[in-house]
């Protein structure tokens, strides 16, 4: 069992959890993820360790409750515990100092890259984060990209927090004024990672995606998170979740990723009729 020992809201259905783990706390590199498993009869899932402390023992994910076993993990506070926490696992981020490297985090996909944000200024590099929300309420972990950040630009949907706007509107403009950027990383929904691909791509930039939004099981066995990544076939939690962006067939991509909504719909479904008070869950 590995106990909770921090559970809080950082937005509506977007839950940081601080977990017991001592030994993938002292393994774990940017870019990787766990597997847990909340009891015996429960699904696998795979979650990108979004922090971690090897002096205390714990490791951080963030959840955004979407779907059966995200939901009920969101239900857990302080004190509870997952039944299963197996990692590190997956490739460690690329880190070297660049130059100026641009990291990209959309929605709950600012987790994900935070993690790799530390690094890469910790390796020398210029760092200007982006941050994209469809409102202010959304936005999470801004302080926290804020202090590993030398630039940081906070864009909303609707304008309610910082500007208005995508995050590809962002670095577009960034690249009309002719900043010199070595390196992208883009994290989030795959229609935005898809986007920043298509701006960097005609100024030939260095562009990384981590595929981890489309992993299912995290072990490569179930097939979902099959990719097609410069012609060849790839998993995204065997062979990444990181992969060259130019190289991401998305078109496929975004169809496969369509087949689960009918299983994730029926799962929630199940979970929402055995306990009514299942429903979108908020921070104070």
């Amino acid at each position: 069992m590995y106990r909770i020992l921090e559970a809080r809201f950082l937005a509506p259905d977007v839950k940081l959890l601080r977990l017991e783990a001592p030994r993938v706390a002292k393994m774990r590199q940017p870019g990787q993820f766990v597997i847990v498993r909340v009891h015996d009869q429960g699904e696998r899932i795979p979650l990108t360790i979004a922090d971690s402390d090897p002096e205390t023992g714990s490791v951080t994910i963030v959840v955004q409750g979407v779907g059966k076993t995200t939901k009920m993990i969101n239900q857990l506070d302080e004190g509870d515990a997952l039944l299963d926490v197996v990692g590190p696992l997956g490739a460690a981020s690329e880190v070297e100092d660049f130059g100026t490297s641009v990291v990209i985090g959309g929605g709950v996909g600012t987790a994900i890259a935070y993690p790799t944000a530390v690094a890469m200024k910790q390796a020398g590099n210029h760092v200007i984060s982006i941050l994209g929300a469809r409102n202010r309420q959304l936005v999470i972990l801004e302080e926290e990209v804020r202090a590993t950040s030398d630039e940081l630009f906070v864009m909303t949907d609707d304008g309610s927090g910082g500007e208005q706007g995508f995050v590809t509107t962002k670095l577009q403009q960034l690249l009309d004024d002719k900043r010199e950027i070595n390196h992208v990383l883009a994290i989030g929904p795959v229609p935005m990672m898809k986007a920043v691909a298509e701006v960097t791509r005609p100024a030939g930039i260095p562009t990384v995606v981590s595929l981890n939004p489309i992993m299912v099981d995290g072990t490569g066995m179930c097939g979902g998170c099959r990719v097609l990544v410069g012609g060849e076939t790839k998993f995204a939690c065997v062979d990444g979740p990181e992969f060259d962006a130019h190289l991401v067939d998305f078109e496929t991509l975004v169809q496969r990723n369509r087949m689960y909504r009918d299983q994730e719909r029926a799962g929630l479904c199940q979970l929402e009729m055995a306990h009514p008070k299942v429903g979108p869950q908020h921070h104070p």
